[in-house]
């Protein structure tokens, strides 16, 4: 699986989001959610004919107008980027992440808490 640029993977949020969609659908969105002016239509199309190169797109024409879905699930793309993160930063060390985390503060105890009883669930 392909790393998606910062840009690509905005626009496969949005299709994640909406779901089967058209380039309208998707500047539409951002307008509305993003609160910024609609980027240029080229800008979008291109945009997502290089997300339908990488293979996570897919189309269905109606005459001129595409409809665009994705191939590759959000959840699928997570692990993936996480997966990445960890062997890029934390020399593949999920252990050495979550104690970044709990370093930073960005992991409370009773969250880590948390986790460790869902880890209990799970292999159980």
């Amino acid at each position: 699986m392909n790393k998606l640029t910062k840009a690509e993977e905005e626009i496969m949020q949005i299709i994640w989001e909406l779901g089967p969609c058209t380039v309208s659908d998707i500047r539409e969105y951002i307008a509305t959610h993003q609160g910024i002016p609609k980027p240029p239509h080229s800008s979008v199309s291109t945009i997502v004919r290089i997300l339908e190169k990488k293979e996570f797109l897919d189309h269905k024409a109606y005459g001129r107008t595409y409809e665009y879905r994705p191939i590759i699930a959000k959840d699928t793309y997570s692990k993936f980027s996480l997966k990445k993160l960890v062997s890029d930063y934390f020399g593949g060390s999920m252990n050495q992440l979550v104690s970044f985390l709990v370093k930073e503060k960005d992991l409370k105890p009773e969250e880590l808490n948390d986790l460790l009883d869902q880890l209990d669930k799970d292999q159980k």
